[in-house]
């Protein structure tokens, strides 16, 4: 058995969309790995960003998909919201500094989550900031790394993993360099893959050559947007506001340097300095597999819930709440549980 892994949920719902799982040979199994940023927050992030959204005086922001991920005593973010706290969907963090324009009496808090697709947006927000000595504006991390998570993954021996679809939106930014160490140190196949079906279908291909011919490497699929050294203005951008620290990953746990925080010069746009958050005993529902999903040992119908109890109107946790997680992406396009 050939097991390969896609660690983008774009890419995961591209394959469930277009039934690739169903026409290739049976030898050969695509396992969904940890690419949703939203599924990988970890609860206790998920319970803190509550917390913060609760306080007085405060507007949050965040991306839509957050909304709805359950915390700690069935609360989330939809329902403070409903509750009347003043809790915003942005389409950009930018909109966030409008908004702490417009309410120069309340803290605005962003909730910054995503890989490094975007985080140079985020960073070039906070350099806005401040820009504009704004004074009202903080955002709270919880920013991931791929490449520490992917290094882990491939640490793990009960996986096994032969090959990699590498993700086609982080790598417009990162390039192809930071992933060699896939093939060179850990002898694995690695291909950037756009999101087309033929896109998938390619790298699949050129996965399993390298895999017949012992010849790994990270090879670039997604030529047409993807480049060898990245978008370096956008790696700039981030590294002169951000800096990794260590981060708790749902499903996986901590990973070291896999997280971003703010520089010791932007501190002051920090929420988690800012507010005095309490210590939160964050928990997972131990029904609900999504960590185990994540990290690619079970699917989603493997799942108990899935389909009879958790569905897109009644998310039990984040694979099924977001547009990119596995969960959302089988219950829309695959059959039921087992």
């Amino acid at each position: 058995m050939i097991k390969l892994m896609e660690v983008c949920g774009t890419h995961t719902h591209a394959i469930a969309k277009n039934g690739i799982k169903s026409i290739i040979p049976d030898n050969i199994k695509l396992i969904s790995g940890p690419g949703c940023p939203v599924c990988v927050t970890s609860q206790n992030e998920i319970d803190k960003a509550i917390w913060l959204a609760s306080q007085e005086n405060v507007i949050f922001c965040t991306f839509g998909d957050m909304l709805r991920v359950p915390g700690i005593n069935g609360n989330s973010l939809e329902k403070l919201k409903s509750e009347g706290k003043d809790i915003r969907i942005v389409l950009s963090p930018f909109d966030s500094i409008k908004i702490a324009q417009n309410n120069p009496e309340k803290n605005v808090i962003f909730m910054a989550t995503g890989f490094e697709t975007t985080s140079p947006t985020v960073a070039a927000t906070i350099l806005k900031a401040d820009e504009l000595n704004l004074k009202n504006f903080f955002i709270f991390s919880t920013h991931k790394l791929i490449i520490p998570a992917i290094e882990k993954l491939l640490e793990d021996k009960d996986l096994q993993i032969d090959g990699f679809i590498l993700p086609g939106h982080v790598s417009v930014i990162i390039g192809k360099e930071p992933y060699e160490f896939i093939a060179k140190r850990y002898k694995k196949a690695g291909v950037i893959t756009g999101f087309e079906a033929s896109d998938i279908l390619k790298g699949i291909y050129l996965l399993l050559k390298q895999i017949k011919e012992k010849n790994f490497k990270i090879e670039i699929q997604y030529k047409r947007a993807v480049s060898e050294k990245g978008n370096q203005k956008a790696l700039e951008v981030l590294f002169k506001v951000f800096e990794p620290c260590d981060s708790e990953w749902r499903g996986i746990g901590k990973i070291e340097k896999s997280g971003l925080k703010l520089k010791k010069e932007f501190e002051k746009f920090d929420a988690s300095l800012k507010f005095n958050i309490p210590e939160i005993n964050s928990k997972e529902n131990p029904k609900c597999i999504c960590g185990e999903i994540l990290k690619g040992i079970k699917e989603p119908i493997d799942c108990k819930l899935f389909r009879k109890v958790c569905n897109p109107l009644n998310p039990v946790g984040p694979c099924m709440v977001s547009s990119e997680g596995t969960c959302a992406a089988y219950f829309k396009y695959v059959g039921g549980a087992k």
